[in-house]
């Protein structure tokens, strides 16, 4: 178990959103897929996962990329549902859901990054990680949110 922000950020996935997700990442393996998370900070500082909103990845296998048009895109579709976008979720085919060099000089400081790892199109685990102040990757504390 990796560290945790503040000690203990702690991230809840709800149930649409956990399943976007799978769908999305065992639909494209062996290819990566990608997209962006919304919901809101409650007030006791959780981080609540209501929507998950998939992107085009094209053909690529081992990465995925944001355009300038996904992420104006994505904080439209925040905008239009009074949510915050929180994040990006994407895939790690025939890998651990652990972000690699690539993720952490993409990332961004205020996103959640959920990883969810896929084998022989089979989801395994997915894992939450945000900067911390040096830059480096730590896990956030995880919940599925039961509806």
């Amino acid at each position: 178990m990796g560290l945790f922000l503040s000690g203990n950020t702690m991230i809840k996935l709800e149930n649409e959103a956990r399943d976007t997700i799978i769908r999305e990442a065992v639909s494209a393996y062996p290819n990566e897929c990608f997209g962006f998370v919304f919901g809101y900070d409650d007030e006791n500082g959780r981080r609540i996962i209501t929507h998950a909103a998939v992107m085009d990845n094209g053909e690529k296998k081992t990465r995925f990329s944001i355009s300038p048009h996904d992420y104006t895109q994505a904080e439209k579709y925040a905008g239009e549902r009074q949510l915050q976008l929180m994040g990006v979720y994407h895939s790690h085919p025939d890998h651990p859901a652990i972000p690699s060099q690539q993720d952490r000089l993409a990332a961004q400081p205020f996103f959640s990054y959920l990883i969810i790892s896929v084998t022989a199109k089979e989801a395994g685990a997915i894992r939450s990680w945000r900067l911390n102040d040096d830059g480096n990757f730590e896990e956030e504390n995880y919940h599925l949110l039961a509806l």
